[in-house]
C-alpha cells in the first residue's frame, strides 16, 4: 500500500486523503472533517473505493484515529472492491460493522466475478454483498458532511459519482479521469453511454468542482470541458 496523490482539502474544510492501492494503481480515497487541533479525537470517515490491501488500509487509518464509518463504492470493478474483505475482517475482529453502499444497477457486478472482472485475476475471484443499494440523487449523510450519488453508466452500467457540493468536490471513480475517460469495452460499458453520462451529469456541475478519479491525478470540470480530447 502506498501515498499517492496529495490529499485535498474542500471548500468546507473536509479531507479527501487519497491512498493508491493494488495492481493498477486505483485511487481509494478516505472522507472526514477536519478534526482540528485534536489528533486524539476519533475520527469517523467515508472510504470510497478500497481497491487493495483492505487490513493495512484499515490498520493505518485506525493508527490516526480514523474510524470507517461507511465504504462507497463507484462500481464494482476487481480493483475498487478488492480491500472490502479485508477491512470487513479487521473491523469484525474489533466488534464494528461498516455497511458497504453501491449504486443499485451495480449490483450484478458485486455478484459476479465474471462481470467484475476479478474471475480473469486468478482464483475464485472477488464478490461483495452491498448492505445499501443507492439510488440517483440519493444524499448520504456522515455528521456534518453530505455527498449526492450521481448516476453516470458507461464505464459500467452502474457507474456512479459522489459529489460533495458543500466542499466543491467529485469522486468520479472511473467515469472521467484527467484529459481521459474510463475504458468502456468490459461488461456492461458502452463508450455512447459514457459520453453521454459526462456531459450531461457531469459538465454541468461548477467549472471549479475538484475532479477526483478512480486513477491519475485530479483535475477539474472546467479544465476537463476545454481539454478532454475524448469528450
Amino acid at each position: 500500500m502506498s501515498r499517492g496523490i496529495r490529499g485535498t482539502t474542500g471548500k468546507k474544510g473536509t479531507m479527501f486523503g487519497a491512498y493508491v492501492l493494488g495492481p493498477v494503481q486505483t485511487n481509494c480515497y478516505c472522507v472526514f472533517a477536519d478534526p482540528g487541533a485534536d489528533d486524539e479525537k476519533e475520527i469517523p470517515a467515508l472510504v470510497v473505493d478500497p481497491g487493495d490491501h483492505g487490513e493495512e488500509l484499515y490498520d493505518a487509518l485506525k493508527d490516526k484515529h480514523i474510524r470507517i464509518d461507511k465504504i462507497l463504492l463507484t462500481h464494482a470493478h476487481f480493483d475498487h472492491i478488492g480491500g472490502i474483505a479485508g477491512i470487513l475482517k479487521r473491523a469484525g475482529e474489533d466488534g464494528i460493522r461498516i455497511p458497504v453502499l453501491c449504486p443499485e444497477p451495480e449490483r450484478p457486478l458485486c455478484e459476479d466475478p465474471e462481470l467484475n472482472c476479478s474471475a480473469s485475476m486468478g482464483g475464485a475471484g472477488e464478490t461483495v454483498h452491498p448492505d445499501v443499494l443507492l439510488a440517483d440523487g440519493e444524499r448520504i449523510t456522515m455528521g456534518d458532511l453530505t455527498c449526492e450519488v450521481i448516476y453516470t453508466p458507461g464505464h459500467t452500467a452502474g457507474s456512479s459519482c459522489y459529489y460533495f457540493k458543500e466542499d466543491g468536490v467529485l469522486i468520479s471513480g472511473d467515469t472521467l479521469f484527467c484529459t481521459s475517460v474510463g475504458r468502456c469495452n468490459l461488461p456492461t460499458g458502452s463508450s455512447a453511454t459514457l459520453a453521454r453520462s459526462v456531459k450531461e451529469r457531469l459538465f454541468v456541475l461548477p467549472d471549479d468542482t475538484i475532479v477526483l478519479p478512480g486513477h491519475g491525478e485530479e483535475t477539474v470540470i472546467g479544465y476537463e470541458k476545454q481539454h478532454n480530447p475524448f469528450l
